[in-house]
């Protein structure tokens, strides 16, 4: 078993099943070393969850664990895109955070900490990265966030 799939084993983690694209893009693209994954939401195994605008009918605290499916969906890209191999990752390199909020509504970086800190908690140092957390009047679907990645891997 591979470091970090140990480390997910450990964890107690368990990685959803890469959903398809909902429209005309693919769900990651490969270029150079680096894996440009889509926005993902918060789909679970095909099961759409994590409805709702943060602020309205949703706390914070639910709109981080729903940033946290949806980096798990990340994840489950990424795995598909390094061939099931994990430790092919040297490096998270960005995440794109939007929350579907009111317009009042100013606490989008606690939200996408629900992604970043499962990267962290993945990857360990390799696992800090750059980000943008910002704040959007819907999302696709009606979900409450959704957050895209970018990845570096080694040669």
């Amino acid at each position: 078993m591979s470091k970090i799939a140990s480390r997910i084993d450990k964890l107690g983690i368990e990685l959803p099943t890469a959903a398809s694209p909902a429209a005309n893009y693919v769900p990651y693209v490969l270029s150079g070393n680096q894996v440009v994954i889509a926005g993902q939401i918060p789909f679970w195994n095909g099961e759409l969850t994590g409805l709702g605008k943060l602020g309205a009918n949703l706390s914070v605290d639910e709109g981080a664990k729903i940033a946290r499916v949806c980096g798990l969906n990340l994840l489950a890209q990424l795995k598909v895109a390094c061939g099931g191999d994990l430790d092919r990752v040297s490096q998270v390199v960005k995440l794109g955070g939007f929350v579907n909020c009111i317009d009042s509504f100013t606490e989008q970086p606690e939200v996408i900490n629900g992604a970043s800190d499962l990267m962290v908690e993945i990857f360990d140092d390799i696992g800090r990265h750059a980000r943008f957390a910002v704040g959007v009047g819907s999302l696709p679907r009606g979900v409450a966030v959704e957050v895209d990645g970018v990845f570096e891997l080694h040669n």
